[in-house]
């Protein structure tokens, strides 16, 4: 029988994946071994059966078997240096940085993670933006090669968990800016339409199917238009679906500017337009793990902008709330003031009841007692003083006299008269 070890987990782990937490922590352990320890019931949290997808939390017990005798492991293949260009880009793209986050406008083109054929990405450029950190920043979401905008990298292990707990909730909220082919009829609203991986496409391509697709939720709203040719939305992602925003718009019939891909030749401008994907992630808000909340915009690339030069769109407009935020703002600062009305009332009526309660004291100490009031008889109204008739004083050193109660005795009830014999 193999020996267990006991580990509390650590706050820095709180949110993160169990098999993150052995690869953060116990490296070189095989994913094939911790998933026999998960289905064998050898791995456990405060006591039940753990799967290696499950998120851990700070506090919980773990339970799991000693790792294996290391033996002689592969080694790792060692980054190659940044030089200084590589480095000076990396910092140019940094908008937002404090001691738990950066955020960085990510330029159309650049991967965020490599993959085959893909040398160039932002992961391989953390090493530059590591800073005054102890550790390397991780990522802690992502965007598509050819969308531009806000990403935010977490620079602890505590930030990568919260901000991960935040995107996997879905408490994040991001907003993305686009330019579309012709006008929705409907200026604004949601597009409720599931998404599934297309088949034969090897996951690189999705589409909605009703039957195998998950839940999937966009919402838009017009901000400009051009004449019937194009239209400058907002997009709000609610779901967070591998090519969602791309899929829902050209499923609609407006594809994304440049989106040859969900949208073919219909996705294209005529003229200066370029043909580029007008996909930007403007702004994203989260909760900050150090309290408060991270709210940052991203500026547009050039070729984004010189659109909306080129189709006459009024960028003043970018500024205009949605009026759907601004009606869920006003609800509770509507209700906070309904609030604070009712703790003044309490306010008055605690304070009424302490000069109340010192008017009393003020009496006792004068040796006065408050004369306790009269109950009066029911149906029967109190006589008036009357007039100009005040009340004689007792006599100092005389008790006063009891006051006499009378009351006159009942006369007998008068016997039948007799019945004659």
């Amino acid at each position: 029988m193999s020996a267990n070890e006991t580990i509390v987990i650590a706050d820095e782990d709180d949110g993160i994946r169990l098999d993150r937490w052995f690869k953060r922590h116990r490296e070189g352990t095989p994913h094939a071994l911790l998933a026999r320890w998960s289905r064998s019931g050898l791995l456990t949290l405060d006591g039940r059966r753990a799967d290696v997808s499950d998120r851990i939390s700070a506090g919980q017990t773990l339970v799991t078997p000693l790792p294996p005798a290391p033996t002689e492991a592969r080694p790792r293949r060692a980054r190659a240096p940044l030089d200084a260009a590589a480095v000076a880009f990396a910092h140019s793209l940094v908008i937002h940085r404090d001691g738990s986050a950066l955020v960085l406008d990510k330029p159309p083109g650049l991967a965020t993670q490599g993959g085959t054929k893909t040398s160039e990405h932002v992961d391989g450029l953390l090493d530059a933006l590591q800073f005054d950190a102890p550790m390397r920043p991780k990522l802690v979401h992502r965007l598509d090669k050819d969308t531009s905008g806000a990403l935010l990298i977490a620079r602890t292990p505590r930030a990568a968990a919260f901000f991960s707990k935040a995107f996997s909730n879905r408490s994040a909220r991001k907003t993305y800016w686009a330019i579309i082919t012709g006008v929705p009829s409907i200026e604004a609203g949601e597009i409720n339409l599931p998404l599934a991986k297309q088949p034969g496409t090897g996951g690189e391509k999705m589409h909605v199917s009703e039957e195998a697709g998950q839940p999937s939720v966009t919402r838009y709203r017009v901000l400009d238009r051009a004449g019937n040719e194009a239209a400058w939305v907002e997009l709000q992602p609610l779901t967070g679906r591998t090519h969602q925003l791309r899929v829902h718009m050209a499923a609609i019939g407006h594809p994304i500017v440049g989106d040859g891909k969900y949208g073919g030749k219909a996705a294209f401008l005529t003229g200066s337009i370029s043909r580029k994907l007008h996909l930007h992630a403007r702004r994203l808000r989260i909760d900050h793990p150090d309290g408060g909340k991270l709210d940052i915009a991203a500026e547009l690339p050039d070729h984004f902008a010189a659109s909306l030069a080129a189709l006459g769109f009024d960028a003043a407009l970018a500024d205009t709330p949605d009026p759907g935020e601004v009606a869920a703002a006003v609800a509770p600062r509507a209700l906070a003031k309904t609030k604070a009305k009712a703790h003044a009332k309490q306010v008055r009526k605690a304070k009424r009841g302490e000069r109340r309660g010192r008017a009393e004291v003020k009496a006792a100490r004068a040796g006065k007692a408050a004369k306790p009031a009269k109950a009066g008889k029911p149906g029967k109204s109190v006589k008036p003083a009357t007039p100009g008739k005040t009340a004689r004083p007792a006599t100092p050193g005389k008790p006063a006299k009891a006051a006499k109660l009378t009351a006159k005795p009942s006369r007998p009830a008068k016997a039948p008269p007799r019945k004659p014999r």
